[in-house]
């Protein structure tokens, strides 16, 4: 039986110390209510579609970004088509100003294209709208642009935090936690929509006869709409839906790991674990599954409390010359 869910909290334009203190250590996503509305794109995009339009084109380096276009009949849902080796988009370079034109002209359509340009390095495609435009909580992140009409990102994970601040239009989140995971019906890891699995279901018009589980995700889902100005704190991992509600929509978000190992890659871990585990015996994996679960994970607290720091090799903390021994080691293993 599924807890009900938390109500999300709402911080109300956080400064750093808050976000660092209170906020990332809960693990549980958070409105950040009014964090960029001072931006000055925030400001362009109350004015008018156009005055934003323009603010973005002022600073636009005029290199070529990837944009999704989808035909009327996918509403806004770039996604599969009648199986998972094609889909209902077409994705391919365009530069920022023939985006918005494309988007400034699809508004007054009562079936327009559904467009979207997607998570966009600001670096590299408008260095200069990054410098007017910062996230204070993040100072060191490289943010990324979103520039669509009235779209869906379907349900998805990603394994980094991330603060998605609203520029112009409004934006519907959906939530579920990690642990949902088996509930949500992932799709195939190869072939992905945006670069990641995303769920089966529509959530929105869930087909509870193929996808019985879903009903418990849906008792813990959280929906919240964010305005102008507004941001979401998401943890790693946490699945979330996406869905613009304006025909003119501007996101910035700020993707960011913390993890202490930026050498040695989790989804590495998880994919060799594909190859060497997955297809063992039953009472072999479960031999494997105690050991992760004591050794990796440490349900049952310090694995080798029990033996003297100078014994504790692999099983204890790893200094970098045991990292650099290790990873040759896996990648010998690997090349036979």
């Amino acid at each position: 039986m599924c807890e009900p869910p938390t109500p999300l909290p709402v911080y109300n334009r956080p400064d750093r110390a808050t976000f660092e203190q209170l906020i990332r250590p809960a693990r549980h996503p958070a409105v950040l209510k009014g964090v960029v509305a001072d931006w000055p794109a925030v400001h362009y995009g109350l004015t008018s579609d156009k005055a934003l339009a323009d603010y973005l084109l002022s600073h636009d380096s005029g290199a070529p970004a990837g944009v999704y276009v989808a035909p009327p009949q996918a509403r806004g849902t770039f996604f599969y088509g009648f199986d998972t080796h094609v889909t209902n988009f077409s994705h391919g370079p365009a530069t920022v100003a023939e985006v918005l034109e494309r988007l400034l002209g699809e508004r007054e359509k009562a079936d327009p294209l559904a467009i979207s340009l997607q998570s966009t390095p600001i670096v590299s495609q408008m260095p200069s709208f990054g410098a007017e435009n910062r996230l204070d909580l993040l100072p060191d992140v490289a943010p990324r642009i979103w520039i669509g009409n009235a779209v869906v990102t379907r349900t998805h994970y990603d394994l980094n935090d991330n603060i998605a601040c609203v520029v112009a239009g409004r934006r519907r989140f959906s939530l579920f936690p990690p642990e949902q995971l088996a509930n949500l019906y992932p799709g195939p890891y190869e072939r992905t929509i945006g670069g990641v699995p995303v769920s089966m279901v529509d959530i929105d018009r869930p087909d509870l006869s193929r996808y019985p589980r879903y009903a418990e995700a849906q008792a813990v889902r959280v929906d919240i709409e964010l305005e102008a100005g507004d941001a979401l704190y998401i943890p790693y991992g946490w699945w979330h839906q996406v869905r613009s509600l304006s025909p003119f929509n501007v996101l910035v978000n700020y993707w960011w790991d913390a993890a202490v190992a930026p050498d040695a890659a989790p989804t590495d871990a998880f994919l060799h674990a594909l190859l060497a585990i997955r297809d063992l015996p039953e009472h072999e994996r479960g031999v494997w599954r105690n050991l992760f679960a004591h050794y990796v994970f440490a349900d049952n607290g310090d694995p080798v409390a029990h033996l003297t720091p100078r014994d504790k090799g692999l099983y204890g903390p790893l200094d970098a010359a045991m990292r650099r021994r290790l990873k040759r080691q896996l990648q010998k293993a690997l090349e036979e």
